[in-house]
């Protein structure tokens, strides 16, 4: 496909992988060096029909959408790095088009939704032009694409060296069945400060959002066998506790929450406590985790057990489907 008769946009076959890998743009926003992309290459994180690429009349790459996926996914699961070379004329027009291609081919395999877009930014990424200038044309890619919804979130690391957080005294942590699951899931949605969920939930009941963000993490490289339910000392339901991990060693927070009915007692600090102690038991040497700038108690948690800000995440995606 040429937009406008200017550039090819297409696929990648497995011999390109190199050529996609060693692409250079400026300013480097969200960059996925060469040592990274040959990486998850070599662990089918990245895959030939999940890159795309722009190409000038000369046949010279002028850009590149790479969409990141897990090792047995059928589809990928985000758009990892977008990116058009400066004095392209409408670098915005040559991101939808590659955005576009992706979608369409993406949904002919069986695709539901289209892959969510994480741009990862710097703190203080509006007070700097160039930044915000290299977002802008992203976003409005994005928006043309179909990724209208968006939210802005805090990246938070965990290492060693911050300590460990003290174990709670107040709740229980136990294993339990899909269904024990499933209905804490649906119970911990409601009120959630998380914006997707609230989006989610307005657009669909509470079963199914239950169901979606328990296959999420059934699907995640994380064990199933690390989920915990927290109790209280008389037995009641407090929130759970779901470590997990990207793949490797690359261990991160994953998923947690306290019930409606028990909000505001500090037990947030226990559950997060829990799960950064076993992720450190394993051997973890970088935890990560993610929350929504809007979601004080959660960055305020985070904040007490020692995690510290490294970057911020614009996460852009379809709205949800009723």
């Amino acid at each position: 496909m040429r937009p406008g008769g200017l550039v090819l946009v297409r696929s990648i076959t497995a011999a390109e992988s190199e050529r996609v890998a060693t692409f250079l743009a400026d300013p480097p926003l969200d960059w996925i060096n060469a040592e990274r992309f040959r990486e998850d290459w070599e662990t089918r994180q990245y895959r030939p029909e999940w890159t795309w690429t722009a190409e000038d009349p000369d046949g010279e790459l002028v850009g590149r959408a790479l969409w990141w996926g897990r090792t047995d996914g059928e589809l990928p699961v985000a758009l990892d790095c977008l990116h058009v070379r400066e004095g392209v004329p409408d670098r915005a027009a040559v991101a939808v088009a590659l955005l576009e291609a992706g979608h369409r081919a993406f949904r002919e395999r069986g695709a539901e939704r289209d892959p969510l877009y994480n741009l990862a930014l710097p703190r203080g990424w509006r007070g700097d032009a160039g930044t915000a200038s290299a977002v802008e044309w992203r976003r409005l890619a994005a928006h043309r694409a179909g990724l209208t919804d968006e939210v802005e979130r805090l990246r938070y690391e965990w290492t060693p060296q911050a300590g460990l957080p003290a174990a709670g005294t107040r709740l229980t942590f136990a294993p339990a069945d899909d269904a024990a699951f499933l209905d804490a899931f649906r119970r911990l949605a409601q009120g959630s400060l998380d914006v997707r969920t609230g989006r989610e939930l307005a657009a669909n009941d509470a079963d199914v959002q239950a169901r979606e963000d328990m296959q999420f993490y059934l699907d995640a490289p994380g064990e199933r066998d690390w989920w915990r339910l927290a109790y209280t000392a008389e037995g009641m339901l407090a929130g759970l506790a779901i470590p997990s991990s990207t793949g490797g060693d690359n261990r991160n927070v994953g998923y947690l929450g306290v019930v409606p009915e028990l909000r505001g007692r500090g037990l947030i600090d226990e559950i997060l406590a829990h799960i950064t102690r076993f992720q450190a038991a394993a051997g973890a040497e970088r935890i990560t985790a993610t929350t929504d700038t809007v979601n004080l108690p959660m960055a305020a948690a985070f904040d007490r057990a020692g995690y510290e800000v490294t970057e911020i995440r614009l996460v852009l995606e379809q709205p949800a489907k009723p």
